[in-house]
């Protein structure tokens, strides 16, 4: 099938049969008559489905922002009140005893003989006679009534159900939990329901078959659950789509690469739901009750907001939170579902280079692809703003862009007419030269402009010409940024004659796992400005994709010196667009001070790790806001006692509670309060933590958690 336009080469492995530690001990005695093993239900070492099965099968019911929704069991909102063990457990045997002493006056006639005269009434005369069988049952049935009723009652006065919950069996049945009951067969996901519904019964049972034998990934489920998409939005034949079903099984509709899955996984990947686990809400009195415990996942619907993470180096930004994301975001490409385009120093744990499509390695010989300075685009204007965010965007001052306008039309009088000549953009030597004003390049392209009969281009070309001399010319300030890039360990990149492999931001209309190294050691300005290059054409790319069902993702492992006015304005485009960004700072000073606070307002997600500064926590603690708390004022009085009688009882009631006995004040008061302050975020953070908000791309909000990223 033509639906991700691939061919899957690769086939399953079967298990490998585990060999004998040893060989077999010498028996002391002679062996008895050996007995006939049963007959396994499969041959050795043929790969079995019952484990995909169960994975798949496994409940996911909705749940609140961020929850990892694979096994999840919901809680309450509000945390009930829950009893001290110890005064539990005296209560309950407190009970015991005054049901055990209810019923022995009962039964030695304390209490008289009116609780036996509904029996008496009830049987016939003919049964009261002595060594009577019939009596002595009946008897011994109301005993037993009589008895049951009693430990109801103190079984509800000791709270022996709530003794059952906790520490009993269902508390063990929580701890382990068992396997997961099959569906019904039209509810059963690995049956394909929605293929049967739809009349593609041959293609259902095909999937079915591999599901169970093992032949099945979660990446095939995904993936072929994303081609049936198709079918149903009509960019596919269901004929087609049932042909490649019924060829080639679980392989049908492959990734271009033809791989099924990644080489290597760290995180955990939930690819129904789309998830990520990075990590577990803490128990903590600061989080919400339902969220306690709970584990903590992002995915597409979270990403499509957008996500900055903040916390100084070697807090786990890399390898906790973008490490997982690239492997998630990659799982989904492979799906068909995500285009990924993953940035980082080079040497950074991005993983493999085998799990992605396209590395490009700027500055290392060895790189197969280069990049495409100018992102892919044939119009001057357009490769122009592009250009200029790229080389001057940290220059801009917020709320003006003058610098960046001025840039872009200095470069669109310069790139216009040099592809009207050479039907190419400009290399980075031959821009700088024109930047510079040299006059052999401008000479040039000013005669291959007559010879062409551009004459509005002629006037473009005079116009930047005249500019040259005049104080302020910003040509001399690009032609020092471009002079970065213009070093010999660029020399081979950025390549514009046709005799590289450039990759393009363009190619995020396709399921697409990029990977791009910068050469941070000894080329740091040219780093960032690369980066920027990076954001600017993955915002203006997305933006006019006509499939929008495909997720496009930024992962910015480095942010520092990327933040710009227009950087800004593009993230708040991104959600309308199906794409989303992520950016991790060692700190928010690597952003000038009057972008803070839009950067922070047009992100969805943002997350403040161990180790922040207080500078930086007052700004998170700013967008956090504030929210209504209920404050209680307690007050302990001790009870002192002054009779015999009195201090008996106030012994016993210290021995079943714990406590001494107090008379206690309660003042209760609705404060608005911080719901992270500063100096919490910079010192109430444990190590490994992170305190995280999320919203989702349905205007779903998530407070600020408290979560363990070791979990």
């Amino acid at each position: 099938m033509d639906g991700d336009g691939t061919r899957d080469a690769r086939g399953t492995h079967a298990n490998p049969v585990p060999r004998p530690a040893g060989p077999p001990e010498v028996p002391a005695k002679p062996p008895e008559a050996p007995t006939v093993p049963p007959r396994p239900a499969r041959a050795p070492g043929a790969p079995d489905g019952s484990a995909f099965l169960t994975w798949l099968r496994t409940p996911r019911p909705q749940a609140l922002p961020g929850v990892w929704r694979f096994g999840h069991r919901p809680r309450p909102e509000e945390e009930p009140e829950r009893v001290p063990g110890r005064q539990l457990l005296s209560g309950a045997v407190i009970a015991f005893l005054v049901g055990w002493l209810i019923w022995s006056l009962l039964w030695n006639g304390y209490l008289g003989g009116w609780w036996l005269l509904p029996l008496y009434a009830m049987i016939p005369d003919s049964w009261a006679e002595p060594h009577s069988f019939t009596s002595v049952v009946v008897v011994y049935a109301y005993y037993v009534l009589i008895a049951g009723i009693i430990m109801v009652g103190v079984g509800r006065l000791g709270r022996w159900s709530e003794i059952w919950r906790r520490y009993g069996p269902p508390a063990w049945r929580r701890a382990v939990p068992g396997a997961v009951p099959a569906p019904a067969p039209e509810e059963d996901p690995a049956a394909w329901p929605a293929l049967r519904a739809a009349g593609a019964h041959d293609a259902a049972e095909r999937l079915a078959a591999d599901a169970r034998s093992g032949l099945m990934r979660d990446v095939d489920h995904a993936r072929i659950a994303r081609a049936w998409q198709g079918v149903q939005r009509g960019r596919h034949s269901l004929a087609t789509f049932t042909g490649a079903v019924l060829s080639q099984g679980a392989g049908a509709c492959p990734h271009p690469s033809g791989a099924r899955d990644l080489p290597v996984r760290q995180a955990r990947h939930d690819l129904v739901t789309g998830q990520v686990r990075i990590g577990t809400a803490a128990d903590d009195a600061r989080n919400p009750y339902a969220y306690r415990g709970a584990g903590l996942a992002l995915g597409p619907d979270l990403l499509g907001t957008s996500l900055l993470a903040v916390g100084p180096a070697g807090s786990g930004k890399t390898g906790s939170l973008v490490r997982p994301l690239a492997e998630s975001l990659c799982l989904h490409a492979l799906a068909g579902r995500a285009a990924v385009v993953v940035v980082g120093a080079a040497g950074a744990d991005l993983g493999p280079a085998d799990a992605y499509d396209v590395v490009v390695r700027i500055g290392h010989p060895d790189s197969v692809y280069d990049l495409d300075l100018y992102g892919g685009t044939t119009d001057p204007d357009e490769a122009a703003v592009v250009l200029a965010e790229a080389l001057v965007g940290d220059l801009t001052e917020q709320h003006q862009g003058g610098d960046t306008r001025r840039s872009t039309t200095v470069l669109a009088q310069l790139l216009g007419p040099f592809r009207a000549v050479h039907g190419r953009f400009p290399g980075v030597p031959e821009l700088r030269q024109l930047l510079e004003g040299a006059p052999g390049p401008l000479a040039e392209l000013r005669e291959g402009l007559r010879a062409a009969g551009q004459e509005s281009l002629l006037r473009e070309l005079d116009a930047r010409e005249r500019q040259l001399d005049r104080p302020g010319d910003l040509g001399g300030v690009l032609a020092d940024r471009v002079a970065l890039l213009d070093r010999p360990a660029f020399a081979p990149f950025f390549d514009t004659s046709g005799q590289s492999r450039p990759f393009s931001l363009k190619a995020l209309d396709h399921p697409v796992r990029v990977r791009i190294d910068l050469p941070q050691r000894g080329h740091a300005d040219a780093s960032r400005m690369l980066a920027r290059l990076v954001l600017a054409q993955f915002t203006a790319s997305v933006s006019v994709r006509e499939d929008r069902s495909l997720f496009a993702c930024l992962v910015l492992d480095d942010a520092s010196g990327v933040v710009t006015p227009e950087a800004v304005r593009g993230v708040q485009r991104l959600r309308s667009a199906g794409a989303g960004v992520v950016l991790t700072l060692r700190t928010l000073d690597d952003v000038p001070r009057p972008l803070r606070g839009p950067l922070l307002g047009a992100i969805g997600c943002r997350m403040a790790l161990s180790g922040l500064t207080p500078w930086d926590g007052q700004d998170f603690a700013e967008v956090w806001g504030k929210e209504w708390t209920e404050a209680r004022d307690v007050t302990d009085r001790q009870i002192i006692a002054e009779t015999p009688a009195g201090k008996a009882v106030h012994m016993l009631r210290r021995v079943i509670t714990g406590k001494a006995p107090t008379a206690r004040a309660v003042t209760v008061r609705q404060v608005e309060r911080e719901r992270w302050s500063a100096s919490e975020l910079a010192h109430a953070v444990p190590a490994g933590h992170a305190v995280l908000s999320l919203t989702s791309v349905k205007g779903e909000h998530a407070p600020p958690l408290l979560v363990d990223l070791r979990g």
